[in-house]
């Protein structure tokens, strides 16, 4: 028997935020008003959606969406979805100072952790754009996992900060950009791989990635560093982690696209099916990986930071 395959649907709840923050329609009351039509109907479609198919979803809600639809992100919660960090306005936070993006990482953890009654467990960064300093604060503030980088497409890794490059410049001679990346630092931080996303064709590119997985798993085939990818997942050959947004997957079309996904996964008949959280597959990871590669900076304990400013991160031995 191969190993299964692990199932993940997220959902991003831009909504009023993302006009806000990333898609220039903060002047505009028409785009407000999609924002207004994500946050309400477009959700709601959704989670009837996911209680009809019986599956535990992640719900990456910025804190401008949780304080704007505090009713509707009730009902995420008590239907037992998870609730991870996503901003608070879909802010890019390459484009904030530290001290800014502390601000934003410090009151949406307290909002969120206030809501639901325990910190969240993971982030994914408005635009999948994390700053140069994203993964120390995210360690800082106990984060487990991160869902904005691409080192892989299937499997989860310790994530890696710090990598630098340089860039090309015609005004100075070859000599001075002609250099390789140079790799930065090692977290206990796990991170589960970017989604996948187009604008006509994401159905089915949604079926040819997970087809593709099914025949990786079958074959037995492994493409991975295992400095990074440590001892592997243990009997999770691969996961198949999509995002979706309300402000698209709310109406109609979006819905019954999703349906049919949920529907063709299901429909598998020769390998075994999990539908999981983002938490679920942390879990799974660091169950078989339970200590990450040595030197690595290590998370503090969640929520620790709320008390303790001055914190240090500590080292893997």
């Amino acid at each position: 028997m191969p190993k299964k395959i692990q199932c993940c649907i997220s959902v991003d709840i831009d909504a009023v935020a993302g006009w806000l923050g990333s898609y220039g329609g903060e002047d505009s009351t028409s785009d407000i008003s999609r924002g207004m039509f994500a946050g309400t109907v477009g959700v709601r479609r959704m989670l009837r959606l996911f209680k009809k198919h019986n599956i535990k979803t992640t719900w990456f809600i910025p804190g401008h969406s949780l304080e704007t639809f505090p009713e509707e992100c009730r009902m995420i919660a008590d239907q037992g979805h998870e609730i991870g960090l996503h901003g608070y306005s879909h802010e890019n936070p390459r484009s904030m100072t530290l001290e800014q993006q502390t601000v934003v990482m410090d009151k949406c953890y307290r909002l969120i952790q206030d809501f639901q009654g325990r910190p969240p467990r993971g982030i994914v960064a408005p635009w999948w754009e994390a700053s140069k300093e994203g993964a120390e604060l995210m360690l800082k503030y106990g984060l487990e996992y991160d869902h904005s980088f691409s080192h892989h497409d299937s499997q989860p890794y310790w994530l890696r900060t710090g990598d630098e490059w340089d860039k090309i410049n015609f005004d100075n001679h070859p000599d001075t950009w002609m250099n390789p990346l140079r790799k930065g630092q090692l977290t206990g931080l796990w991170h589960v791989l970017r989604p996948r996303r187009a604008l006509e064709t994401v159905e089915k590119i949604w079926r040819e990635h997970f087809d593709f997985y099914v025949r990786e798993i079958k074959e037995q085939e492994a493409d991975y560093d295992p400095v990074i990818y440590g001892d592997g997942n243990g009997d999770v050959g691969a996961v198949f982690a999509v995002t979706t947004h309300p402000d698209v997957s709310g109406h109609p079309h979006g819905v019954l696209m999703v349906e049919r996904m949920i529907e063709y996964i299901n429909s598998q008949k020769d390998i075994q099916v999990e539908w999981v959280t983002m938490e679920q597959i942390c879990d799974t990871f660091k169950k078989s990986n339970p200590t990450p590669p040595k030197g690595a900076w290590l998370p503090a304990k969640p929520g620790a930071i709320l008390d303790n400013k001055s914190l240090q991160l500590e080292v893997q031995s």
